[in-house]
């Protein structure tokens, strides 16, 4: 049976403002998952852009 991509759950990075979609290894803590990767986790709190 083939997966449909389309009908997984997305939300929007604060970081980058761009959207993610729902990963397996994100199944059984996604509603305290917050950023789209460990780049935007680790750049929290800079805010989006950078001078240097």
């Amino acid at each position: 049976m083939a997966h449909r991509k389309i009908n997984l759950p997305t939300k929007i990075c604060p970081v980058c403002e761009r959207p993610f979609s729902w990963r397996k290894k994100w199944q059984l803590n996604w509603d305290h998952v917050t950023y789209c990767s460990e780049r935007c986790r680790n750049r929290r709190g800079k805010g989006r852009n950078r001078t240097s």
